[in-house]
């Protein structure tokens, strides 16, 4: 397999406290990798690292093997990189299709060049086609605001194939969903992989051992262990330090 990202020696310290410590990651193309590990581990801060909204305090980042460590998080965007937060990044005054088509246009534009033709018809069939693919087909000229939180997460993956990202990035994209949304969210996700390469945040144990091909498991900013989930469900460390083994 061809190595999407990398990091080597990446760091960060708020003040005293070192919230990522030397971490070396790598994430293979193609891949549906989740990173694990308790309140407070790092995982966001790594994530953080790797989007470019957090500046390392030492390590490199490389991304199709070149350097990004340096760029910043809309640099990043365009190279192929979509981090959904935590807390929604929607429009929440726009409709659906609206906050699909802002993404859609941008990467058309980056596709055709600043002075392109981008076909307004075709963005609008693209978003439409991407509502359906997520399950929110029938919410098209509904308002962001006006969803469920669990749709507005959604709505996000969307907002991150709309961009034709190469790495998706989706921090508790399952929070708020219902059992049958979550059995749909994994079916949605492995259908995405066929396409891009997924990187997961997730603290629901059933979705991660589900989902994820491998599995990176973190704890005090370092990293604790990796492997597949049979390996990871069956580590000492890991069961004591987080799955409360």
């Amino acid at each position: 397999m061809t190595t999407l990202l990398q990091t080597r020696n990446l760091s960060k310290n708020f003040g005293g406290l070192a919230a990522v410590q030397s971490v070396d990651f790598d994430l293979q193309q193609g891949e549906i990798r989740a990173i694990i590990g308790p309140n407070g581990a790092g995982k966001s801060t790594l994530v953080g690292l790797i989007s470019g909204r957090i500046a390392p305090s030492a390590g490199t980042i490389a991304f199709q093997g070149q350097s990004i460590t340096k760029l910043p998080a809309h640099a990043r965007v365009a190279r192929g990189i979509a981090y959904t937060f935590q807390i929604t990044s929607i429009f929440a005054n726009l409709t659906c299709r609206e906050n699909i088509l802002l993404p859609a246009q941008r990467a058309a534009v980056a596709a055709s060049g600043l002075f392109g033709r981008v076909d307004e018809a075709a963005l609008i069939t693209r978003a439409d086609e991407i509502l359906a693919r997520v399950g929110l087909g029938d919410q098209a000229d509904t308002k962001a605001k006006e969803m469920a939180y669990g749709h507005q997460r959604l709505l996000e993956v969307g907002m991150g194939l709309a961009l034709h990202a190469k790495l998706l990035i989706l921090d508790e994209p399952t929070q708020g969903l219902s059992d049958s949304e979550i059995a749909n969210f994994i079916d949605l996700i492995r259908t995405v992989s066929k396409e891009t390469t997924i990187l997961l945040i997730e603290h629901n144990m059933t979705v991660v051992m589900d989902l994820a091909q491998r599995i990176t498991v973190m704890n005090f900013g370092q990293v604790l262990a990796e492997g597949t989930p049979e390996e990871i469900r069956a580590n000492p460390a890991v069961q004591t330090a987080y799955l409360g083994g």
